[in-house]
């Protein structure tokens, strides 16, 4: 399959991207930064450089053309202000998702975060309200695209760079606890595997259960 990774040089991304080139993928790796380029080559994935902040929707389509799936799992990152949550965890997912109905790629996984849909606590911190108001309105948006797309919504726990154990929790109603960044990574190669996950939104952390039965007993 050629899988197309927004935000192609994070974390989970780079992980993504080899585990899929090592099973015999195309990981496609969407870059802002055209030096992050080698990093991508190195995972196994092909550099594509473009800004999802100032593309246009028939920009992206162009790069996302052809894909199996999209996966979108930008996001501003740590150290950046409440703006660039709005433009990055809000604004380029719903581009990434108009990009990839205008292309005619269905297939769509998005890495949002674990209890977004819960009300914030008055005293909130503004960086992390905007954060988490983002990715609802991001995810919000994504199921209202049944019709023109195949989604998943995966909302990863705590995130930690540990290595992966394996095993997970995955559903609608899960405890919030961590996860590391390689079982993220396993969970959406499985999703990808897994056409009776569409249209669902899944909670994970860290558990007991092994990542393909996991997304398998997740699956409709």
């Amino acid at each position: 399959m050629r899988i197309v990774i927004a935000g192609g040089h994070g974390k989970i991304a780079l992980r993504l991207a080899g585990l899929l080139a090592a099973r015999g993928d195309e990981p496609v790796a969407l870059i802002r930064n055209p030096d992050h380029s080698q990093d991508v080559v190195d995972a196994g994935a092909e550099p594509v450089v473009i800004d999802l902040e100032q593309a246009t929707v028939t920009e992206l389509a162009e790069k996302v053309m052809n894909a199996d799936a999209v996966v979108f799992a930008a996001g501003a990152g740590p150290g950046s202000g409440a703006t660039r949550k709005d433009t990055v965890d809000r604004k380029a997912s719903v581009l990434t998702a108009d990009a990839a109905s205008l292309a005619g790629v269905r297939r769509l996984i998005q890495v949002s975060a674990i209890g977004v849909d819960n009300p914030l606590p008055a005293d909130s911190d503004e960086v992390w309200a905007a954060y988490v108001e983002a990715k609802r309105a991001a995810d919000a948006d994504l199921r209202e695209r049944s019709v023109e797309l195949d989604w998943t919504i995966l909302r990863p726990g705590r995130l930690t760079d540990e290595p992966g154990t394996g095993e997970v929790s995955l559903g609608e109603k899960v405890e919030r606890d961590s996860v590391t960044r390689d079982d993220v990574a396993a969970v959406i190669v499985a999703l990808l595997d897994e056409p009776g996950t569409v249209g669902r939104v899944l909670n994970l952390v860290n558990g007991e259960t092994p990542v393909v039965e996991a997304v398998r007993a997740a699956a409709v």
